[in-house]
């Protein structure tokens, strides 16, 4: 199995999410890798570690993911690996439920998120955002 960490999808990536066939709630599951330091593309906050960037937008995304409709189910910190190999474990698990794709995309494009998204982006060395259609229950 090849995993292969990114911090941002392609256009054609989004296109390709996103234009998917709408299919109701699902949840995201995002595993994530921290850099050492945090890098922002100004150089401010070159103290940081990439996990303490990475929690200022953790913060400021939960007003973004309640004005979409969803909910943050859990998220924490890695601490072990009961079954399977893997060469280094994510640093991070959070799983969000979203009530439908167009609210997860109108989400990702608003002006609030993208304020805070340079939090993320200076925090992560990457991640796997896994979706995962909802069973119900």
């Amino acid at each position: 199995m090849i995993v292969t960490n990114e911090v941002d999808p392609s256009p054609e990536q989004m296109m390709r999410f996103f234009g998917a066939p709408e299919d109701g709630p699902f949840t995201m599951v995002n595993l994530l890798k921290f850099k050492d330091r945090a890098e922002y593309e100004d150089g401010s906050d070159a103290q940081l570690s990439g996990r303490e960037a990475y929690m200022r937008y953790g913060a400021a995304v939960q007003k973004c993911i309640a004005d979409a409709g969803a909910r943050s189910i859990a998220s924490g910190m890695v601490t072990g690996l009961m079954l399977g190999e893997v060469e280094k474990l994510w640093d991070m698990v959070a799983l969000v439920e979203y009530p439908s794709l167009e609210a997860m995309k109108n989400m990702v494009m608003s002006p609030e998120y993208q304020a805070i998204a340079i939090h993320r982006k200076a925090g992560l060395a990457g991640q796997l955002n896994i979706k995962i259609k909802n069973l119900g229950g």
